[in-house]
């Protein structure tokens, strides 16, 4: 069975649950619910439900065996940062755009001319001498100053959009990593959870079995327990399911190499005070570069009409040749000036017009949906924050309360296996809400940290 070597250290705040008090003392040293898990797991790729318990975790050391990594946040960020091709995409789109300004700010080329060949004499009354001919020839195209500013106005607007483009690209990516990151740690923290359950579950079925064969309890109280079993088991393997989900998703978003198997560790950030909702979006509103960006767009869409506009200038090209004949020579100059008489660019005008007005609606939907994050963002934190507060506070404590209770009155004989085993499942049922509130609260300061409402590390 292949296996793959995880770390949870992941602190939730529970207390122990203790199982010896049944009566017989328990075959497993995690008899013990630790309120943090936080020793090397080794998540088992398949199970065989036939196999029995699925207690026993083995690590197949193969020949060629992954080389494991362990990923810190920092790390996790630094990979993404070096091998994320959306990043690399941003900056050559940048790049792209620096590079449009330098086409922006280049003069048109003088165009050069020569022609030779031979003149010949006719048989008229004064012939031409024949010999050879030659012509020499130049012509340079004059730009508009007001259309050269319109242009490379435009195009350096343009590159302050992409620069704006990349730094938003860089946040969503920072965001995709953190999200991967720490649901990693939250589904290896859900299979810490289950194979704790499945051992205490172990442990029970066995003291039944031992009752039932020293005729104490009835073969029923036997099957209920091996029922149960199985339930855990199917857990765990559920739980390992989303483990490895979770690992390939950070993997994508890492970039990480194939050759490497990943080893996320980490811990949940700590919770934080957060401020009005209107002192948070107008600092969203001054710091989101995608706000910034659609402000930019609006401004080099002005710039790019005002450059259709300076195109009905005519461009005067000025000309100069030079002919020399056998038996004579010439120059001449003159200006080639082109008449906007049937076209007037109109088109090209209102559809610069139109870009504008698309710009501004965009602008506009931007900010609503910035605006809608934000607001998204603070809810689900401060909702997450209170269940978090209030499992911790009460709930955990009366479940593992009617644990104990119900354990004890199976002690005393008072009550059946059912009732320890409901009592079980309703811890387990609060500790996963506890644990997805926790995480809802951390995945919610990520977005308010990529909107720019918090700083890095959690401070507002």
């Amino acid at each position: 069975m292949l296996a793959i070597g995880l770390q949870c250290s992941v602190a939730f705040g529970q207390a122990a649950v203790p199982l010896s008090d049944l009566g017989e003392p328990l075959h497993s040293a995690s008899a013990m619910l630790p309120a943090a898990p936080s020793a090397v797991i080794s998540v088992p790729l398949t199970a065989d439900a036939s196999t029995g318990p699925v207690a026993e975790t083995q690590t197949a050391v193969a020949p060629d065996a992954l080389q494991v990594e362990a990923l810190t946040l920092e790390r996790a960020l630094a990979l993404a940062e070096k091998n994320s091709p959306m990043l690399q995409g941003a900056s050559a789109m940048s790049a792209r755009a620096r590079a449009a300004i330098r086409t922006a700010g280049a003069y048109t080329n003088p165009e050069v001319e020569y022609f030779a060949g031979n003149q010949s004499a006719r048989k008229v009354a004064i012939p031409g001498i024949p010999g050879l001919l030659q012509h020499y020839a130049a012509s340079q195209t004059v730009e508009i100053p007001a259309e050269r500013s319109a242009r490379q106005r435009s195009a350096r607007l343009a590159s302050l959009s992409s620069n704006f483009g990349e730094a938003a690209i860089h946040l969503a990516v920072v965001a995709e990593v953190k999200h991967a990151f720490y649901d990693a740690l939250a589904r290896r923290a859900e299979v810490a959870y289950a194979r704790d359950n499945l051992t205490l579950v172990e442990d029970l079925r066995r003291r039944v079995e031992v009752e039932v064969r020293v005729g104490e309890k009835g073969r029923l109280e036997l099957t209920r327990a091996e029922a149960e079993l199985a339930r855990a088991r199917f857990e765990v393997s559920s739980a390992q399911i989303r483990l490895a989900n979770s690992i390939a998703l950070l993997r994508v978003a890492i970039a990480a190499p194939a050759d490497v198997q990943l080893d996320p560790q980490g811990e949940l950030e700590p919770p934080i005070k957060l401020g009005p909702i209107d002192e948070l979006r107008a600092r969203v509103l001054n710091a989101h570069p995608a706000i910034a960006q659609s402000q930019t767009d609006i401004e080099q869409s002005k710039a790019q009409l005002a450059h259709e506009r300076t195109l009905r200038i005519p461009q005067p090209n000025f000309y100069g040749e030079y002919e020399k004949q056998p038996d004579l020579t010439f120059w001449r100059i003159g200006v080639h000036l082109p008449l906007p008489l049937w076209n007037r660019r109109t088109g090209q005008i209102a559809e610069a017009k139109a870009i504008v007005n698309q710009s501004v609606a965009a602008n506009d939907q931007r900010r609503l949906e910035i605006f809608s994050a934000l607001e998204r963002a603070y809810e689900q934190y401060q909702i997450a924050d209170q269940q978090t507060n209030s499992l911790q506070s009460g709930s955990m404590h009366e479940a593992e309360s009617a644990v104990d209770a119900a354990k004890a009155a199976y002690r005393f004989g008072e009550r059946g296996i059912v009732e320890v085993l409901d009592a079980q499942r309703v811890l387990q049922s609060v500790r996963a809400d506890l644990l997805n509130a926790q995480y809802a609260r951390q995945y919610a300061l990520i977005d308010l940290e990529v909107l720019g409402a918090v700083t890095p590390g959690g401070r507002p």
